[in-house]
């Protein structure tokens, strides 16, 4: 079979998502066709699965330049560039008006299963790139299809494959069994099944990010209701407590962000979490009642709980990326000229320094991870910088190699020194990080509402850093 020359092929965007999209974007204003494959039913799948959690980015830092310069004709206007969105706005007050503007080049329901050289397999080097990319993917209805492409950007993100609560990167013993009690994501307690679920029991939180923050003010907020009495979290942490646990506070350049430490803070001073520090999961058993007891690998073993929310981290998916020659990092699975600049036991959102095409680049020339994707197991992503990464890589695939290598990004600080650390032992008290504070004990009726000023009911309530 002759394959047709790669110009005339599409690029194929692997992800409806925020990074996937606005690649989508870059690509039509450099004259590139994209075809989007989202495996969800509609584009921001993923977003809509937390559309109850509040960004700690604003509108002004959610939208991408060439996304918006896509909807511009349509009589789209960004909301308020000041506000926080939810997911779920997020979602339907851009995404889906973004996937619509792209018309056809969009396909949900579209499971990519594999990616590869079209007659070339992992190993044969003759010709290949050369080669047209190959990919494979199945539909809603069963369907196998086989696309051709002139370049993939992976932009899947990283939501489906959330890490477990095991402390050796494992799930623990019990874990899978006591599925029933556990969850991966930040429950939404306004809605009364999940809030029943929660209210008046006592839940333990296993993380130590933006998500766990969010996840113990909002069990703090239910404590302090009419019918949540006797809510409590048991906040499991794998390191000890010091001043840089709780983020930048009033030193974060994000203002929400710095917050969701803040409530973090409030709830453990406030008696609605009790912290366990340096403790990691190695059993979840089956007490007699029902409940589940946390066994640590340092013998301990913690009072029963009633559920178990498990908020540490995500990994991403690559087998169906494996026949694909890639060049990771063997500890974070990232692009391993970008690992070194987003390792956690250094860095944290503010001291990444933007990057482009150069560092997400493979052996396999064509082929980029974008998005959460792109950071591997590292927890700290922007949206700000899979726009600027898209950007670069569009750029690169235009052939437009001084656009893509300039840096058209500039990162708010997080107010924390260095990373987040990933040991065991406490860190060393800072008085509340180098860089930042002590953190103050504020007073919520919702997550963060204080320390950013608004009333309680629109206070940002969370939101990851891949956001």
């Amino acid at each position: 079979m002759n394959a047709p020359a790669t110009t005339e092929l599409p690029v194929v965007v692997i992800g409806a998502g925020p990074a996937g999209l606005a690649a989508a974007a870059h690509l039509v204003d450099r004259g590139i066709e994209p075809l989007v494959l989202e495996t969800g039913p509609a584009a921001g799948a993923a977003v809509r699965e937390w559309s109850h959690v509040r960004l700690f980015s604003t509108w002004g830092e959610v939208v991408d330049p060439a996304a918006e310069k896509l909807l511009a004709p349509t009589g789209w206007a960004r909301p308020d560039p000041a506000t926080y969105p939810s997911g779920g706005d997020w979602a339907e007050s851009y995404l889906q008006p973004l996937a619509d503007v792209l018309g056809d080049r969009v396909r949900t329901g579209v499971t990519v299963t594999g990616v590869s050289r079209t007659g070339r397999d992992r190993v044969v080097d003759a010709d290949r790139e050369q080669q047209p990319f190959v990919v494979h993917v199945s539909h809603a209805d069963g369907r196998e299809e086989r696309l051709l492409a002139r370049a993939v950007i992976d932009a899947s993100g990283t939501w489906a494959t959330p890490s477990p609560a095991g402390g050796s990167g494992l799930p623990a013993l019990g874990e899978r069994a006591a599925a029933d009690r556990i969850t991966y994501r930040v429950p939404d307690l306004k809605d009364p099944a999940i809030r029943a679920r929660y209210a008046g029991r006592r839940t333990a939180v296993i993380g130590s990010g933006a998500s766990a923050f969010t996840a113990l003010a909002s069990l703090a907020d239910l404590a302090r209701s009419d019918d949540g009495a006797g809510t409590k979290g048991v906040w499991i942490l794998r390191r000890g407590l010091s001043g840089s646990t709780f983020g930048g506070g009033e030193a974060d350049q994000l203002p929400a962000r710095g917050a969701l430490g803040l409530a973090a803070k409030a709830a453990v001073d406030a008696g609605h979490a009790d912290a366990v520090t340096g403790f990691r999961t190695e059993a979840i058993e089956r007490a007699d009642d029902g409940r589940l007891v946390l066994a640590g690998e340092d013998g301990r073993r913690l009072d029963p709980v009633d559920e178990v929310i498990v908020l540490t981290g995500f990994r991403p998916d690559l087998s169906f990326l494996d026949e694909l020659r890639l060049r990771l990092d063997e500890r974070l699975q990232a692009p391993v000229e970008l690992a070194p600049l987003i390792d956690p036991n250094q860095h944290s959102c503010g001291t990444v320094y933007p990057h482009g095409h150069r560092e997400l680049s493979h052996p396999e020339q064509g082929v980029y991870l974008v998005g959460m994707k792109s950071y591997g197991r590292a927890p700290t992503f922007l949206a700000m910088t899979g726009y600027e990464q898209v950007r670069s890589v569009a750029a690169a695939i235009a052939g437009d190699l001084d656009a893509a290598d300039r840096v058209e990004l500039t990162l708010p600080e997080t107010g924390v020194c260095g990373g987040a650390g990933l040991f065991d032992a406490p860190e060393p008290d800072r008085g509340g990080g180098c860089c930042a504070p002590a953190p103050q004990l504020v007073q919520l009726g919702s997550p963060a509402a204080v320390a950013v000023g608004v009333p309680a009911e629109e206070a940002p309530a969370g939101g990851c850093c891949g956001s």
